[in-house]
């Protein structure tokens, strides 16, 4: 009895008692910490999800229009081709043959994807809709029918270049599109005149070659 009453009286107790408050403090900074982590990325991806959505975070797109207005009103800008050398040959090419085989068919260059393709899935809209496609055949309609991608000889060099064109290709391959390749050095002007005349066609006023030289397909 001697004993256990001189060891609630010692320092023992005292000891157990500080160092469960300094156990206890310590979980709670640390959960603390937790909920302060989660919080800030939470809020990262609520930034994020209006920065995708066109607006500001906060939903204010007045302010998110006007911010984007002082920072273009402070930059400069020059005008640059929309086609490189190839590729505007690759469209001389398209453009002559399509009117020759249907002149109420048009050819487009640089086509965002969300221009001419909808989902109800706008998560799976957002990935592509700022993907391009190099030549996109219109229809009597106005309705892209397919989609031509120039393969350039760096194309493939990029390695997400593969992956970015696969996503393309599914998008456009469930909505009925047709997606084709031109390659530089290997589709000759010949095959892409067949590849024309296989894809649209022929309508009313066709001709032969539209009254025009077909230019060579550029490497």
């Amino acid at each position: 009895m001697d004993g256990a009453a001189q060891f609630l009286t010692g320092p023992w107790p005292l000891t157990a008692l500080i160092i469960s408050i300094v156990l206890f403090c310590g979980a709670l900074v640390l959960s603390l910490t937790v909920i302060d982590e989660k919080i800030k990325i939470a809020k990262r991806k609520a930034f994020w999800a209006g920065r995708r959505s066109g607006g500001a975070a906060n939903g204010n797109k007045a302010d998110f229009a006007a911010e984007q207005l002082k920072k273009v009103a402070s930059a400069p800008f020059t005008a640059r081709p929309l086609l490189n050398t190839p590729e505007a040959k690759v469209f001389e090419t398209l453009r002559q043959t399509v009117v020759a085989r249907n002149p109420r068919w048009q050819v487009m260059a640089q086509v965002s994807v969300g221009e001419f393709l909808a989902s109800p899935d706008a998560e799976a809209f957002r990935a592509v809709n700022s993907k391009r496609v190099d030549f996109a055949l219109m229809d009597e309609n106005c309705c892209v029918r397919h989609a031509l991608e120039y393969q350039g000889s760096g194309h493939h060099v990029e390695s997400s270049a593969a992956a970015r064109d696969a996503v393309k290709k599914e998008a456009l391959r469930k909505a009925g599109i047709g997606y084709h390749e031109v390659v530089a050095g290997h589709t000759t002007p010949s095959e892409l005149r067949a590849l024309v005349e296989k894809l649209v066609p022929a309508g009313r006023g066709a001709t032969r070659d539209g009254g025009e030289t077909v230019r060579a397909v550029g490497a």
